[in-house]
């Protein structure tokens, strides 16, 4: 895995068969609510739609207050509810190598999108941007709202944000690259 990455870092023309061909950083402050749930999310719907295989997802927090520790109980708790397993997740900060190993860097709020901006190298190859670009029910939302000091309600609708944004970013996947999913999947 580590030769991988460097390769991939340092240019390799032949990257693994197996290695992914995009990778997806979903991004909030602590990394144990609303990104956890991002990447449970994208990974059950990548399962879904095949594509499991060809993208590889992470999470990150801008701030590392809960380094180590695992997503927020009552998170794990709503996505168990509708099917999505974040309890073995680990918070970590973004790291600055995060933004020439990702291929999308997805932010959960503007406050964390202008963090990830202002730290992103010059030269970086990742696409910054609000996860909420991807999303198609919720139309002129821009932020995932920080659910942590609310009530189980706000855990709810992180859901219903993420989901929406998630299958819009799998659409587009899979348009992308749903061919060479189907030819390994058959």
């Amino acid at each position: 895995m580590i030769k991988r990455i460097r390769d991939w870092l340092q240019g390799a023309d032949t990257p693994s068969p197996d290695a992914p061909r995009l990778r997806v950083l979903m991004v909030c402050m602590g990394n144990i609510c609303r990104s956890p749930t991002a990447e449970g999310v994208l990974r059950a719907k990548l399962q879904r739609a095949g594509l499991h295989g060809v993208v590889q997802v992470d999470s990150a927090g801008t701030h590392g207050y809960h380094s180590g520790e695992p997503p927020d109980a009552r998170a794990i708790r709503h996505a168990a509810q509708r099917g999505y397993d974040i309890a073995g997740l680990r918070a970590r900060p973004v790291l600055p190598h995060d933004f020439m190993q990702f291929h999308r860097v997805l932010a959960m709020d503007d406050d964390n999108l202008d963090w990830l901006r202002r730290k992103a190298p010059s030269d970086s190859p990742a696409r910054v941007e609000p996860l909420l670009v991807h999303a198609r029910r919720h139309p002129g939302v821009t932020a995932v709202p920080d659910p942590y000091y609310g009530g189980p309600a706000g855990f709810d609708h992180v859901l219903d944000l993420v989901e929406d944004a998630c299958d819009g970013l799998v659409a587009q996947l899979q348009a992308e690259f749903g061919a060479a999913a189907a030819r390994r999947s058959g």
